[in-house]
């Protein structure tokens, strides 16, 4: 096991061999010179030592909040060093905001006490006829992030990502589902820590969210129905007589509001290439148009305000009309027609919403079922056609939920669907040789020598051109797999089912 000095002193070592001996002033005229590689092999080093520098801080943060608890008055540490508390401290001796000094405060205490569990303070003790186990697997199922983020595989930002997602597991009066429920919480929890390398911190939050739900359709429910009690819109003048609106929206408004929005400005922001050459000269004059996205996006909705339902989809919507596509797994759906919770998700957000939202569009705009485990599956178009067809589309799009490149969080709607096989070369328009990727790393895959590859039905494989690199694999997106009952095993909750429901 390396030692805290020998991780640093490696790091040290490999810098000074790139910089030389440089004076810190000088330091950034020779990093500018550096050969591309160099310039990699610099921040792997630095993010690397900077990971094992801020474990040690964030423990020493959790040791001065156990030490500056409001049981210890003025004679708590921070306070005796004229602070209220362990979080402005930490903004004054790190110059960090008050957000990531309340986090790295947390994360702190949670490591120790998952390291220490007989000093966890008071609220972690429980009477003393309970069992150890029954003590300390509600309160230590994130255990596995402390751990994880002292091994230096996670950051502190993707630790909070992770346990502000999934929350806290609902409680109840029995001991033993309690200890079930916090088993299950930790399992995704560490799922999430392998997943983090893969995932932005946002996406990776996005992920924890819908886990949390699908773990907890009972919770998932009721935090949507507080949610849209929430809604709001205010209209209000300023002192200059300038007009401003704020909106608070619901899970159904929010998707409503973004599938307009990306309907209209796909060609601005990213989405797939056209090859109708009417749709490409008109995304063409979109992209050469000289407003602001802001600006494109105010005169938009005002457009859609002023057209209403009987807007044409053509002029104000672009060429895919915009709406809501909410996607729910047979089991979920059947549990909700049975009056049990069940939980759905929306398309292009990703967004959780009870199975009765569901049912609600479908009541307004009819569904479409789809089979996704390939036995039988009727949408293989062989090599009759070349481009992939609108239902094989919708099912790409309910198995990969977005680009599939590792780290990549752009929602199915900005993707194009790619032949892991060439189609000049005998591939085949089949879902099981196809898969989502963005326009920047569909062009960047084709540009630069990467391609995939997958071996029956097992995971498809980025390959690198460059030699020696290691093949990396593209996994399912965890929140998926729990949607669909992908898991071994699954939770008793889920079971795998080989049909969806999407509603448009």
């Amino acid at each position: 096991m390396s030692t805290f000095g020998t991780v640093i002193e490696q790091q040290l070592r490999s810098l000074t061999r790139l910089l030389g001996d440089v004076p810190v002033e000088q330091s950034a005229a020779v990093v500018g010179a550096l050969r591309h590689d160099d310039l990699i092999a610099v921040v792997t080093g630095t993010t690397q030592a900077m990971a094992v520098l801020e474990g040690l801080r964030t423990v020493a943060a959790g040791a001065i909040e156990r030490l500056s608890t409001r049981d210890a008055g003025h004679s708590g540490l921070a306070q005796r060093h004229g602070h209220r508390s362990t979080t402005s401290l930490l903004q004054d001796l790190t110059g960090v905001s008050r957000a990531q000094a309340g986090k790295i405060t947390r994360l702190g205490r949670d490591l120790l006490d998952t390291t220490d569990p007989g000093e966890g303070g008071p609220g972690n003790r429980l009477p003393d006829d309970e069992s150890q186990s029954e003590r300390e697997l509600p309160r230590r199922w994130h255990a596995c992030l402390g751990s994880a983020f002292a091994a230096g595989l996670i950051t502190v930002d993707q630790q909070s990502a992770i346990r502000r997602g999934l929350g806290e597991p609902p409680r109840s009066d029995d001991a033993i589902t309690d200890a079930e429920t916090a088993d299950a919480w930790a399992s995704a929890a560490g799922q999430l820590i392998d997943e983090a390398q893969r995932r932005t911190v946002e996406d990776l939050a996005a992920a924890a969210r819908a886990i949390r739900d699908h773990l907890d359709p009972e919770g998932a429910e009721r935090r949507f129905h507080e949610q849209y009690e929430r809604r709001s819109f205010r209209l209000w003048t300023d002192a200059d007589g300038i007009a401003s609106a704020r909106i608070r929206l619901e899970p159904g408004g929010a998707a409503l509001i973004t599938s307009i929005r990306d309907a209209a400005l796909r060609p601005r922001r990213g989405g797939p290439r056209f090859v109708d050459p009417a749709e490409k000269a008109s995304a063409e004059a979109l992209v050469a148009d000289p407003r602001s996205n802001e600006q494109l996006e105010y005169d938009l909705f005002m457009e859609v305000i002023h057209a209403g339902a009987l807007a044409d989809a053509a002029t104000v919507h672009g060429t895919r009309q915009a709406g809501v596509r909410v996607v729910i797994a047979a089991t979920a759906r059947d549990a909700a027609r049975l009056g049990n919770a069940g939980v759905a998700v929306i398309e292009d957000t990703g967004t959780t919403v009870p199975a009765a939202f569901a049912a609600q569009r479908a009541c307004d705009a009819g569904s479409t079922e789809c089979t996704v485990d390939g036995g039988g599956n009727p949408l293989n178009l062989g090599r009759g056609a070349r481009l992939f067809s609108a239902k094989q589309r919708l099912a790409l799009t309910i198995r990969d939920g977005g680009c599939g490149w590792p780290g990549c969080d752009k929602p199915a709607s900005y993707c194009e669907a790619h032949h892991i096989d060439d189609y000049s070369q005998g591939g085949r328009t089949d879902l099981d040789r196809g898969i989502l990727l963005c326009r920047f790393h569909h062009m960047n895959l084709h540009h630069h020598g990467w391609w995939i590859s997958r071996d029956g039905t097992g995971p498809f494989v980025l390959h690198s051109p460059e030699p020696g690199v290691a093949p990396i694999i593209l996994r399912p997106r965890l929140e998926r797999r729990y949607a669909f009952g992908d898991l071994r095993p699954p939770p008793t909750r889920f079971r795998p089912s080989p049909r969806t429901s999407a509603a448009a």
